[in-house]
């Protein structure tokens, strides 16, 4: 939706933008490209440092890139000035999700693992180490998996015959309890994993308080009139998303009426869209803007 994002952004020359979340850099490529305004790339994963170089060598005037999770934005750009927008694309990159060493998906085999910033516990710390009751909660809340307490004893039954390393073995853990043609055919829209892959993944890198956080300091970032666009991938980041628009919208001016969703022909190109939900909107700390918050959200 890079057309729709910048629909949002509205990114002209001399103005200051951060994309929140840069992963692979499409979307603060297309910013630059539209016009001559100044974008600032921020991403807790090391891997998108390499990119950024590359992208900076042709953008040497008009893009920074720093290190870090986006709760911590006001102390990573320090006493730079505030900026007239911002992007966050939630969830994890197609960097991420392609490469088996990271251990993102089962659609390949390698190690579990997961972590965004590669520090710190990982999937298979999680996995092989906490409680039954504790799995069961993990993969309830941040999955919302109704199996979450069949899944958690059928992990801890396998790891203790064998750890759990791989995403091919967690993948296949799963499944063992869905077995059934009728069971089957309530997620057959999805791998039956796909939940509890999910949720560990959202555990470990504690993503919903990050965006929780990070949508708390726009004071501290943006201008006045600031533009903000938002893409979530799943209920429970649109969810966070919604609600601090609800507790703000004295300061908000809903941009997009109703959400904006991937179109058919993106969806064609890219399946991993189809669950995107862009929002948009101005941010005032200062301004009462006149009507509600829209319906919609």
């Amino acid at each position: 939706m890079v057309t729709e994002v910048l629909s949002i952004l509205n990114p002209t020359s001399g103005k200051r933008i951060i994309d929140a979340t840069f992963g692979g850099g499409g979307h603060t490529t297309a910013i630059l490209e539209s016009s001559g305004c100044y974008v600032l790339g921020i991403d807790r994963d090391p891997d998108a440092i390499d990119r950024a170089a590359t992208l900076k060598a042709s953008y040497p005037n008009n893009f920074d890139f720093l290190a870090g999770e986006f709760s911590r934005l006001p102390d990573l750009i320090g006493t730079m000035e505030r900026f007239d927008g911002i992007l966050f694309d939630f969830g994890i990159s197609s960097f991420q999700v392609d490469d088996p060493d990271r251990g993102f998906s089962f659609s390949h085999d390698g190690k579990l693992d997961m972590r965004m910033s590669k520090r710190g516990l990982s999937a298979f710390d999680v996995i092989n180490s906490f409680e039954e009751k504790d799995l069961a909660e993990i993969i309830w809340k941040y999955g919302d998996e109704p199996k979450s307490r069949r899944i958690a004893a059928e992990i801890v039954r396998a790891r203790k015959i064998s750890q759990i390393t791989t995403t091919f073995d967690l993948h296949m853990v799963v499944r063992n309890i869905f077995n059934s043609d009728s069971v089957k055919k309530k997620y057959s829209k999805i791998d039956v994993a796909t939940k509890t892959f999910q949720a560990i993944r959202i555990f470990v890198n504690d993503e919903l308080l990050e965006i929780d956080t990070a949508l708390g300091q726009f004071p501290r970032l943006l201008k006045n009139d600031a533009r903000i666009a938002t893409i979530s991938f799943h209920a429970l980041e649109d969810r966070i998303v919604k609600n601090w628009i609800k507790s703000n919208s004295a300061s908000i001016k809903i941009i997009n009426k109703s959400v904006i969703k991937p179109s058919h022909e993106e969806i064609k190109k890219n399946p991993r869209s189809r669950s995107a939900v862009l929002r948009g909107f101005v941010y005032n700390e200062s301004k009462a803007y006149t009507g509600e918050v829209d319906d919609a959200l």
